[in-house]
């Protein structure tokens, strides 16, 4: 559900949810849900799996929705998909410290796997988490381009341009750790244009500050100071922000 609500083509209730989702709240785009289909369920649980990635909070509610969820999947993608957040949870909670859920991730992105076939509009998010997993928990650089690029193709293919900026974003973090500057800063500016036409504000912040570690002064120090602004007016979401935005001393 990565782009649902972005276009003018969306219904009312979709376009709402997304506003409320890209200013950070979740909860209370989860509320215009109810739970009464497969589809539904499974965007509740997206909806509160990614707040507990931004703000570490929210586990329990998360957890209630994606209980509903895998109990509402009747097809196998569904299935698929309701794995796939799962995995995501176990990987958010595992990330922040909260418990270390790793082996749940890694089993739930494999069922995941299992489950949705090649080519179909779920897989690119589902190799984009296992390209988190693989970065951040496995730490291995080398499968986690691999399951970016897969992501990449496959969102770009199905017009995800949201999921688009996401695998640009850490496609170039990955170029910008191996010293290949230009390729970062060009990953950074996409990430960063795409989220400013979709006006994914809560977005927009990391999105900024990344560009800025690939830029030189003084316009680094601009796009951090605008990130930085854009962090305060959220309420100091994504957390994890908040170290990168650091004064260095």
């Amino acid at each position: 559900m990565s782009g649902t609500g972005t276009t003018s083509e969306d219904d009312p209730l979709q376009t709402a949810v997304w506003r409320l989702r890209s200013r950070a709240c979740w909860a209370d785009a989860a509320a215009l849900l109810r739970a009464e289909t497969a589809a539904a369920a499974l965007q509740r649980t997206s909806l509160l799996v990614e707040r507990c990635l931004y703000t570490e909070k929210g586990w329990e509610d998360a957890e209630d929705a994606l209980r509903t969820a895998e109990a509402q999947a009747r097809t196998d993608e569904e299935r698929g998909a309701a794995a796939c957040e799962r995995g995501q949870l176990a990987y958010a909670a595992t990330l922040h410290g909260v418990r270390d859920r790793a082996d749940e991730a890694r089993a739930a992105l494999g069922r995941a796997a299992a489950l949705i076939p090649p080519g179909a509009p779920g897989r690119a998010l589902l190799d984009f988490r296992r390209g988190l997993l693989a970065e951040n928990l496995a730490r291995s650089p080398q499968a986690a381009r691999a399951a970016y690029r897969r992501a990449h193709a496959s969102a770009s293919a199905h017009g995800d341009t949201l999921l688009l900026s996401l695998t640009w974003r850490h496609l170039a973090g990955l170029a910008l750790r191996d010293g290949e500057v230009a390729e970062a800063r060009h990953g950074f500016a996409e990430s960063l244009r795409i989220r400013e036409e979709l006006g994914y504000l809560v977005g927009t912040a990391p999105a900024l500050a990344s560009l800025a570690d690939a830029e030189t002064e003084p316009e680094a120090s601009r796009l951090r100071a605008e990130a930085a602004r854009l962090f305060r007016l959220l309420g100091g979401v994504p957390t994890w922000l908040a170290a990168q935005l650091a004064p260095a001393v």
